[in-house]
């Protein structure tokens, strides 16, 4: 039986190893990790002024400019009409950058056959098929409207619809559709433009 300073020394040795053996079980212990945070990508705004829904169109008083740039073509016309027949006057300007979805192959010859469709007696008696930007944006329009209706003829009479920007117009702020706003790339749709060129329309 050990007494005096030995005894305590060996409970000293002890005591140092038990601390020993829970620092090396605490390291031997891997620590949680925590989870790491996925960085969000932040939204970059597309190029070009911000567009204007179509709720928003109904309070910019009687006279609405619209600018066609990237606007498909359909969905565009389609929002024109409804505004022109409520009483609005519309002034639609770069005709010529209005989209129309779709193959463009197939879109060129679409409209190539509708220039086949004519009199067989004599052309001038129609049916007249429009070539320029403006002048098919609003054969559009006026499919969309009761045109021979009186409420439709004082509707097509309150739309201008102009190929760029006119002098007088370029102060002036223009309007967008979200919901004619292209989607997909622009190099996927045909332009008002190209498709005129190719029905024989020279600038």
């Amino acid at each position: 039986m050990m007494t005096g300073t030995g005894y305590a020394r060996s409970q000293r040795g002890e005591e140092e190893e038990k601390e020993e053996g829970k620092v090396t079980q605490e390291e031997a212990v891997p620590a949680p990790k925590r989870p790491e945070k996925k960085e969000e990508k932040k939204k970059v705004p597309p190029k070009g002024p911000p567009p204007v829904a179509m709720v928003d169109a109904s309070h910019l008083g009687g006279m609405v400019n619209i600018d066609a740039t990237d606007q498909i073509a359909g969905r565009l016309c389609s929002k024109v009409a409804k505004l022109i027949l409520v009483g609005k006057r519309v002034t639609v300007v770069n005709a010529e950058r209005a989209l129309i979805s779709g193959a463009r192959n197939s879109v060129i010859r679409q409209w190539m056959e509708r220039l086949e469709i004519a009199s067989r007696v004599n052309p001038i008696y129609g049916p007249i098929h429009p070539r320029r930007p403006d002048t098919i944006l609003r054969r559009m329009v006026r499919g969309m409207v009761p045109r021979r209706k009186p409420k439709g003829a004082a509707a097509m009479k309150r739309l201008r619809i102009y190929i760029g920007v006119p002098e007088e117009m370029k102060a002036m702020n223009f309007a967008r559709f979200e919901d004619a706003q292209a989607t997909r790339p622009i190099p996927v749709y045909i332009t008002v433009k190209e498709l005129s060129k190719n029905l024989g329309w020279s600038e």
